[in-house]
């Protein structure tokens, strides 16, 4: 069992989108990293670099229901949206064979009551979560309004620059401003927007293998209804 949660409020960036992170978030962590390895992980969808399995509906509701009071008080979202997709996640992905669509920030959807948490596993070092802004636009957030001059504006920067290297995004590029990174830590749940452009903050030394024991294992929630 582990020790009592500690919540912390991050504000970030320009936009100071909240961010919070929740240390000894679940009571038996290991009991969740035992259940991954019990699981059969397969890619699912081109975005994310490596394997996942579905958890349970009712672990997913019961970490919904946990983090619910924190949503309406720093979110604005009363009742807390619904558990849209529920995965263990585990990166495998060598940097040389990214797809260039993992190479870059991204956002989870545009819409409003769109929040990700996602619940670090691994031991040792695993990185962390990094959040950007798009130099030619400002933005650190995609929403509707938003959406046609960001993919426009997207467009002429690869063309300009080119697409970024085979590798995990490590700070600042030519088309992306690093606005802040979340170190990883066992039992750390990070709760963000899902509109907000994050990344896997992935350096040299996070090991990546595809034994969930020993690799960047990670519980990610996907909360939306709208």
């Amino acid at each position: 069992m582990t020790d009592t949660p500690k919540t912390t409020l991050h504000l970030q960036g320009r936009e100071q989108h909240p961010l919070i992170a929740i240390d000894d978030f679940w009571p038996d962590p290991d009991a969740l990293r035992e259940d991954a390895a019990s699981l059969r992980m397969t890619a699912i969808g081109p975005h994310y670099p490596g394997v996942r399995a579905e958890i349970p509906p009712r672990l997913a509701e019961t970490m919904r229901r946990r983090i619910a009071p924190l949503l309406a008080e720093h979110f604005g979202l009363d009742p807390a949206p619904a558990v849209s997709e529920a995965y263990y996640s585990l990166v495998t992905t060598a940097p040389t064979d990214l797809a260039p669509i993992q190479r870059l920030p991204h956002f989870d959807g545009v819409e409003p009551r769109r929040i990700a948490v996602l619940l670090f596993l691994g031991h040792g070092e695993q990185g962390g979560t990094a959040f950007y802004r798009q130099r030619s636009t400002g933005f650190e957030s995609v929403d509707a309004s938003r959406l046609d001059r960001f993919r426009t504006e997207l467009e002429a920067g690869v063309q300009t620059f080119g697409m970024p290297e085979a590798s995990y995004i490590a700070g600042d590029t030519a088309l992306y401003e690093c606005v802040g990174v979340q170190p990883a830590r066992f039992n750390r749940a990070l709760v963000y927007a899902g509109n907000t452009l994050h990344c896997a903050y992935l350096p040299p030394e996070v090991v990546l293998s595809s034994d969930p024991l020993a690799g960047r294992l990670t519980l990610n929630l996907f909360l939306f209804d709208d």
